[in-house]
């Protein structure tokens, strides 16, 4: 009777023991898990019993894997923003690049047209220039001469070159402070084709001379 009451009570003990050494090594494993301890080294074999007996396996390598992929998903995202954002970038910089060298031939056009007029006002100028300067020689030339052959020449001419020498003249003897011989010209010319010169000279602006 004693004998038996004796291993009850050893036998309790071992197993309160036991009990106390698996919740101690199972609650180390638990916060290991966590994250709260770090105990795999010391409880290695524990792991090692519990993978082996129980198949159950706590390994962080797939905790490890699933933050990489998610960190790498997140990097891909980001990536992808970056290039919508360069692609939209490349394509403004493409239609800008359009308007530009849009508005560059337009002003080349521009600046070709002005050129020309700027050529083409040149090219009048100089014909005025020169018709001036011809008109005073040939006015000093029959300012020069008998008026009667002055006049002989002026009747072989246009009316309105005539009316240019004559308001040349007019002016060259307003400036040199002489008297115009242009009354007198035309005095000598017959009377219809001086009124008709007289009469044009008062219509037309003096667009020579001036």
């Amino acid at each position: 009777m004693g004998l038996s009451s004796d291993t009850g009570a050893g036998l309790r003990i071992f197993v309160l023991i036991l009990l106390i050494v698996v919740l101690f090594f199972g609650g180390m494993v638990w916060f290991d898990y966590l994250g709260i301890i770090n105990a795999r080294e010391q409880i290695a074999f524990v792991y090692a019993l519990i993978n082996r007996e129980e198949g159950l396996q706590i390994d962080d390598k797939d905790h490890v894997f699933l933050l990489e992929h998610e960190r790498f998903n997140k990097m891909r995202e980001a990536l992808d923003i970056k290039e919508e954002e360069l692609n939209r970038i490349s394509e403004e910089l493409a239609m800008r690049d359009i308007e530009i060298r849009q508005r560059v031939e337009i002003l080349g056009e521009r600046e070709k047209a002005l050129l020309e007029r700027e050529n083409s006002f040149n090219v009048r100028t100089l014909l005025y220039d020169n018709k001036i300067a011809n008109l005073e020689q040939s006015s000093r030339y029959l300012t020069g001469m008998h008026p009667n052959n002055a006049r002989d020449i002026l009747l072989q001419m246009n009316d309105q070159d005539v009316i240019d020498l004559l308001r040349v003249t007019e002016r060259l003897s307003q400036e040199a402070g002489e008297m115009s011989l242009v009354s007198f010209w035309l005095s000598l010319m017959p009377p219809e084709r001086s009124a008709s010169i007289k009469r044009k000279m008062t219509i037309k602006p003096n667009e020579l001379g001036t």
